[in-house]
């Protein structure tokens, strides 16, 4: 986005006045580039507990998921990390299954299949879980069931899994787990069947992508909190509006239980998620 450092902004000086006891961004950040230190640095520098998630975009400009973890200063590609109590589980989605012929493989191999199961079985709890891309509901990995299986047999510590991707707003519910999709800070991606300009043609020309999207015109972002005796969570919202047309008003046909206006929205709403 032309305004990404923007929208950064405004998310830190948020969380200046917030106080969390961490920060955590859910991938497709910025690029691990000289241009992109402005962002990256300012949001390391922000507090003293900034974490991160792999992203599949984080590799478009040539470096390799382990190399962008090491730039980040990450303990690994997936790892775990203690808040004052609260286990974080930090899941990379971007593994390549045996199959995988083209594009951006969403997956979680056997290896960190096995290494998560440990982590469930040894952490005492409470647990969230983070990823980029969903364990549940929509685009969600290709392995999601495994997953699932395996956090709804600790369903007694994982409060809730958490991720981005999707660039929409949604709760969904497998067995005894919920899983909250977390809306983008910038975005709907439409493609390019649906290529719109939004914005002034001389930020089109130099911001090729825009197009590709339908942007919110306010960064979007969200506080959690736990209250540690119940485990309940309570999201904080926030809302925008588009720039120029929604999706709807592109021709986009909603998918399945994805409707304009609720799940596809330039906003996140407050919720409150209970563990049971």
């Amino acid at each position: 986005m032309h305004d990404g450092p923007a929208r950064l902004k405004v998310f830190l000086d948020a969380m200046a006045d917030e106080k969390p006891d961490a920060l955590l961004q859910l991938g497709d950040f910025a690029y691990p580039t000289k241009g992109n230190e402005v962002v990256t640095q300012a949001f390391q520098q922000a507090h003293p507990r900034t974490l991160h998630v792999l992203g599949n975009h984080e590799i478009d400009g040539g470096h390799t998921f382990d190399e962008v973890a090491k730039l980040w200063g990450m303990k690994g590609r997936y790892y775990t990390e203690n808040v004052d109590g609260l286990n974080l589980i930090v899941l990379d989605g971007n593994e390549k299954p045996a199959d995988h012929t083209s594009g951006y493989p969403s997956h979680i191999g056997q290896v960190q299949l096995e290494w998560l199961a440990t982590q469930l079985k040894t952490l005492s709890g409470p647990i969230i879980v983070f990823s980029h891309q969903p364990l549940a509901g929509p685009s969600s990995i290709d392995n999601a069931k495994a997953i699932q299986k395996l956090l709804n047999s600790a369903a007694d510590k994982v409060l809730l899994a958490v991720n981005g991707h999707t660039h929409i707003d949604e709760v969904v519910r497998v067995d005894n787990i919920s899983y909250l999709h977390i809306n983008s800070a910038s975005y709907k991606w439409v493609g390019g069947s649906y290529r719109n300009q939004s914005y002034p043609a001389a930020i089109h020309s130099k911001y090729r992508w825009i197009e590709y999207t339908c942007p919110y015109r306010d960064s979007l972002f969200t506080t959690l909190t736990i209250d540690p005796d119940t485990g309940q969570i309570d999201v904080q919202g926030r809302e925008s509006e588009w720039v120029g047309k929604s999706p709807s008003q592109l021709g986009i046909e909603s998918k399945p239980n994805l409707v304009d206006g609720k799940q596809i929205c330039p906003s996140i709403r407050s919720r409150q998620i209970s563990k049971t």
